[in-house]
């Protein structure tokens, strides 16, 4: 009150905002909008007084001059960062999400270390269908709040939006051990089980547990209509036991079912159920209703004396950098070379194989893969807790070690090469290999020619001919950093991880300053070694030898969430 006193503003002002708040606290909201009215009237240029006019009008239903609030609070104070919350979180309620992310993007920058500016941004990024972008955002809250059932609760959300039922059914347990009473959980967990995993029992003990919270849900009788359409019939005595027709009739399907929720508001559910149709009976069909308005607590944010918290010390976190899901892995592109004595400068598929970063914070929830995936990895649900997870351990590749061969049919083998670049360009990539490999059998001491081979079989997926192709480009010329950091690449997607970074620390051997390779390792001690301390002794090196890097922003990201 002081510090409004001190503003010059009639003291009925700071009254009329003092009872407007109390009147928030005790759930008298249109009174509320009356009294914070007076104090806008008289402090026009107080933002927060404005901020607690859009906390009343959202709570009395006037979404339009809740708007007009928080945008004229912002306005006078665009450091408010409890008024981009509350905005966010109204457009939120509005469904208009990519309006909601500019808000929580903008309260997440000044307040990196909040859990719920992140779990709300995750909310809206979810809604918007950017799938990478919120899981990046649940996992932050996770970093930060390692209990957190409603983030778990999100990353089961993104995982059946994935069409990953078994991962959306684990990250649902996972919220429901974390906090048992968390209703939006116990019933996402049963509906995956029942509408996508077909597991009546799994799905029965979901909805029962959610029947006995308390207070009662909302949505108690439709829940209750569906468990009693799931169970079956109890035993008839064997002297009055039922017709064939009566065994076999399904119960009748209830008038309403459960949809997917995110919060402890009922809240849209995944899209586009696993067949088209209707639901056989008993089924539950995934519904769409609208949220309901949320801030955060029960008590209207922030209290009027709250000021805008400064950036963390030296943070270099940028969200409006790496929002945007990482783009996916690319195979490397065959060379277009021809044979040349010495051999030509670099072939493109050095350019084209970089891993993407995948910065999601602590090592503890990045998930184990042995292979690559065309999506950004995420946290796996195993473990929530924030300590470092076991080392992981890898099959080892078995070397064939070839010695370097002898030259053969330059001639036959420049027409097979020839023909496996007329293939590629006309995308027949299963035609390209056979003809690369059709060369590289002609003139085995054909550097080129092994080397395409390798990078066609990579593309195609078919690692164990890479491998070979590429240790055989290696006898040839063992000094080729291109071939040898492809030769890693193809390791690590057919699982030999171990190996991949060893042949990744060769090329650093004779050349330090290789980014690609601090990459590449980098990617491999963060994503399937969990070892953060030598991922983040890479990941700087990147930064130190490319301060540009594409993928300067993730690293950046990495970095503030994963401290030494």
């Amino acid at each position: 009150m002081v510090v409004l006193l001190a503003a010059g503003c009639s003291p009925s002002g700071p009254r009329a905002l003092l009872k407007g708040k109390r009147l928030i606290e005790r759930g008298d909201y249109a009174d509320a909008v009356t009294q914070l009215k007076t104090a806008t009237s008289l402090m026009a240029t107080n933002a927060q007084a404005w901020n607690y006019l859009g906390v009343a009008c959202q709570y009395a239903g006037q979404p339009g001059d809740a708007a007009t609030a928080y945008q004229r609070a912002l306005a006078l104070d665009r450091d408010l960062m409890e008024a981009h919350y509350n905005l966010g979180c109204l457009w939120l309620e509005q469904n208009k999400p990519d309006a909601a992310q500019s808000e929580f993007t903008a309260y997440t920058l000044r307040r990196s270390k909040a859990p719920e500016g992140w779990l709300k941004l995750g909310l809206a990024q979810l809604q918007a269908h950017d799938v990478a972008a919120a899981e990046k955002s649940f996992s932050t809250v996770l970093y930060l709040s390692p209990d957190n059932a409603e983030a778990l609760n999100g990353l089961g959300m993104a995982r059946v939006e994935r069409r990953n039922p078994r991962d959306a059914a684990q990250f649902f347990t996972a919220a429901t051990t974390k906090k048992p009473d968390f209703g939006p959980a116990w019933l996402n967990l049963g509906v995956v089980a029942q509408q996508y995993l077909h597991d009546n029992a799994l799905a029965l003990q979901s909805y029962r547990t959610y029947l006995a919270l308390k207070p009662r849900p909302a949505n108690w009788d439709d829940v209750n209509n569906l468990v009693n359409s799931l169970e079956p019939p109890p035993p008839v005595p064997a002297a009055a036991a039922p017709t064939t027709e009566s065994r076999s009739s399904s119960p009748p399907p209830p008038a309403h079912v459960p949809g997917l929720v995110r919060t402890q508001a009922v809240a849209r559910a995944a899209q586009n159920p696993p067949r088209p149709g209707p639901p056989p009976p008993g089924q539950a069909q995934v519904v769409k209703v609208a949220p309901e308005p949320v801030i955060i607590g029960s008590q209207p944010w922030p209290p009027p004396e709250s000021a805008p918290a400064k950036p963390p010390a030296g943070s270099k976190l940028n969200p409006l950098n790496w929002f945007r899901s990482s783009e996916p892995e690319n195979p490397p592109a065959p060379a277009a070379t021809t044979p040349a004595s010495p051999p030509p400068p670099p072939p493109p598929a050095s350019t084209h194989s970089h891993v993407p970063v995948t910065p999601l914070g602590p090592a503890s929830y990045t998930a184990a893969a042995s292979a690559p995936s065309p999506a950004t990895p995420t946290p796996s649900p195993r473990s929530s807790r924030s300590t470092q997870p076991s080392a992981p351990t890898f099959p080892r590749y078995l070397y064939i070690s070839p010695r370097k061969p002898a030259a053969g049919d330059r001639s036959g083998a420049q027409n097979a090469f020839n023909q496996a670049r007329g293939y590629e360009q006309d995308s027949r990539w299963q035609d390209a290999l056979q003809a690369y490999r059709q060369a590289a059998e002609s003139d085995p001491a054909w550097f080129e020619a092994q080397y395409n081979c390798g990078v066609m079989a990579y593309r195609l997926r078919d690692y164990s001919q890479s491998l070979t192709s590429y240790e055989m480009a290696l006898a040839i010329q063992p000094e080729s950093a291109d071939a040898r950091y492809n030769f890693a690449l193809a390791l690590k997607a057919a699982g030999y991880v171990t190996d991949a970074v060893n042949e990744l620390k060769k090329i650093l051997a004779d050349r330090p300053d290789d980014v690609r390779a601090h990459l590449a390792l980098g990617n491999i001690y963060a994503q399937q070694l969990y070892d953060p301390a030598q991922a983040r002794q890479q990941y700087l090196k990147v930064l130190e030898l490319d301060p540009r890097n594409p993928k300067g922003p993730d690293i950046q990201f990495w970095l503030s969430s994963n401290p030494p």
